[in-house]
């Protein structure tokens, strides 16, 4: 091994015990009852809360897929869909955050389908049992991206086999989630988060300098038809290096898609999680603050990698999933390699704080809902555990079969399983929390409609182009809403239960 690969491994395996270190710190306090592990007991601070919450979603996306994005079509599709993200985050920390944390004290809940089932005070568990299906069949998408991530990084950095790679990751996060539950990775997620934020900007800052200026970096990308345009979207060559076709204009359509991203965050079990997890609500207006400062300048840093590159000597690429390189290509070339070891350490911060809770979410919908809430109401904490554990080795080998395919990208795993968290939980959180006339029907209906027209869109209606090409999670985020509505209004009134439930937190 190279002398520069070996300091970019001793960065990264420094890295690594830092993070096996939270998770042994936590253990104790993690494994002590169910709620411990799988919501950390209601204590998290304000900035984990923040932090955590932007960690666990973003994954190796954000350092990977949106510079790659930006890299290949410019400023277009990257930006509006950077824009979508923010407001989304601001609006989801503003109206949902207090309410949803009330709300899921008031009910007794430590899980999202836990959420649902109590907020309707249902018996037979159809609501708990459909929202856990759902949440494990998404988070298994995720998690596969999370661990494509992973692999790619040490295939770029070590030339090291892909797949092989890819298991050692998987492996090592499960051992991971496996120790500490919530705690360690919402410990784990604050820490990562400042490399991640820390590691772009320098990237960012390292790329413009050997760009020649940001003077050069900006009349470079206007030399290329539709690069550095919100209007405008660029025809890259797949051939040749830095050879642009004519641009094509980036439809309203297209705007819509991208901004549609952000109706995402409604629906995402793992940022929800966190409101439900914090300390005090009080505490929350901090968190929004500090949630999207970090956002703002984690996704403007990332976006303008993308753009920077086309201007920097040494990053050439011929398709989008090379492109999503571009991160670590820059890293390794402008950094020390002990210093590039510890920015690449970033993407495996990115995509250990997204696995981490994508596993542990999926495993509590198995194991604390369904085997614990349907199957076996007697089981111990001890036992609700040990299946959750059972569930998280099965479905991280799921992940692995979908992260298999080397040549898939990033951005695109990803897309499809954010539709899915947003149109099936998105439109039934804020029916829940904001209209006391949301019905049990309703609320079945509406979930059912929006997850399965995510599968009906993209693979149906989506290939027919034109209007039908809009972001899948647009229209069934519509449809999910409309549905909710229709059926609530026309079944029977909820009960004076839930009602009463309803006013307590909205009293608060």
């Amino acid at each position: 091994m190279a002398s520069s690969n070996l300091q970019h491994l001793i960065a990264m395996i420094i890295y690594m015990l830092a993070i096996i270190a939270i998770g042994v710190f936590f253990s104790k306090r993690a494994n002590k009852n169910a709620e411990a592990y799988f919501l950390g007991g209601r204590s998290l601070g304000p900035w984990v809360a923040a932090f955590s919450a932007e960690a666990s979603d973003m994954s190796g996306w954000l350092l990977m897929g949106l510079p790659g994005l930006a890299y290949w079509t410019g400023l277009a599709d990257a930006g509006w869909t950077a824009i979508g993200l923010f407001v989304g985050t601001y609006l989801n920390w503003l109206i949902v955050s207090k309410r949803l944390h009330n709300y899921s004290v008031q009910v007794d809940a430590i899980t999202l389908p836990g959420f649902f089932s109590k907020r309707f005070h249902e018996k037979k568990h159809i609501i708990l049992t459909i929202s856990s299906i759902f949440i494990i069949i998404f988070f298994t998408v995720y998690a596969g991206q999370c661990l494509a991530s992973c692999g790619k990084l040490f295939v770029n950095l070590f030339g090291l086999e892909y797949h092989e790679m890819m298991i050692v990751a998987a492996i090592f996060v499960l051992l991971y989630t496996f120790l500490g539950g919530f705690l360690a990775e919402s410990a784990s997620d604050f820490m990562q988060a400042i490399v991640m934020i820390a590691t772009l900007v320098l990237i960012l800052a390292l790329a413009i300098v050997n760009a020649g200026g940001i003077s050069n970096v900006i009349e470079n990308a206007k030399s290329y038809d539709g690069f550095f345009s919100l209007f405008t979207t660029s025809s890259p060559s797949a051939t040749e290096v830095n050879v642009f076709g004519d641009a094509s204009s980036f439809k309203f359509i297209s705007i819509l898609s991208a901004l549609a991203w952000g109706l995402g965050y409604f629906g995402m079990p793992q940022v929800l999680l966190r409101f439900m997890g914090i300390r005090s609500p009080k505490e929350l207006t901090r968190s929004r603050r500090v949630a999207c400062i970090w956002l703002f300048i984690s996704m403007s840093a990332a976006v303008f990698i993308g753009i920077v590159g086309r201007s920097v000597s040494g990053l050439h690429y011929l398709s989008n999933a090379d492109a999503e390189n571009i991160f670590i290509d820059t890293a390794t070339t402008f950094l020390p390699p002990i210093l590039a070891g510890f920015a690449c350490a970033g993407i495996l911060a990115a995509s250990i704080s997204s696995s981490d809770s994508y596993l542990l979410i999926s495993t509590s919908a198995l194991a604390e809902n369904i085997y614990h809430g349907i199957f076996k109401k007697s089981a111990s904490d001890k036992e609700v555990m040990w299946v959750s554990r059972i569930a998280m080795t099965i479905i991280t080998l799921i992940s692995m079969v979908i992260a298999w395919d080397q040549n898939s990208t990033i951005f695109g795993i990803t897309s499809f399983a954010w539709a899915g968290f947003g149109a099936t939980f998105g439109p039934l959180i804020l029916f829940s929390l904001f209209w006391n006339r949301t019905s049990y029907a309703g609320a079945i209906s509406g979930m059912l409609s929006g997850g399965i027209m995510v599968f009906v869109w993209k693979l149906l209606i989506k290939p027919f182009g034109g209007i039908f090409a809009v972001y899948e999670l647009l229209p069934a985020f519509i449809i999910s809403s409309v549905v909710i509505v229709i059926v609530s209004l026309l079944t029977k009134k909820p009960s004076a239960e839930i009602q009463a439930d309803f006013q307590a937190v909205a009293d608060k």
